[in-house]
């Protein structure tokens, strides 16, 4: 079995939601992985991320902030999944909340080093 990063993407220009649609969502986000952990596939529950206080560090040591503000999507965070292959996490992925606000998940095999 392999481990699978799924990373969140959103649309930036989305306005944010009220504290009752977030505790909504956040109750659909804690469904969504339970049911992965309930299949032993949860390998990591990740984080959520923020662009706040984000950082770009380019060759030659260039520091920048970032993300830019110029992207219409950016990362909102990502979990780790045990699957036998891309096809199995990506049917994970389908089941995941933010593709209801049209967002997206990109799925990646995890190489260990």
């Amino acid at each position: 079995m392999s481990e699978f990063l799924m990373l969140f993407r959103s649309d930036v220009s989305l306005e944010r939601p009220s504290p009752e649609q977030m505790q909504a969502m956040m109750k659909q986000w804690q469904d969504w992985m339970g049911s992965i952990a309930a299949q032993n596939k949860l390998a990591s529950a990740g984080n959520r991320l923020t662009a706040e206080h984000a950082k770009i560090v380019k060759p030659g040591g260039v520091i920048t902030n970032g993300p830019f503000v110029e992207l219409k999507e950016a990362v909102g965070g990502y979990i780790v999944v045990k699957c036998d292959s891309a096809e199995e996490a990506a049917e994970l992925a389908k089941g995941c909340p933010i593709l209801h606000i049209g967002g997206s998940v990109e799925v990646r095999l995890v190489i260990p080093m």
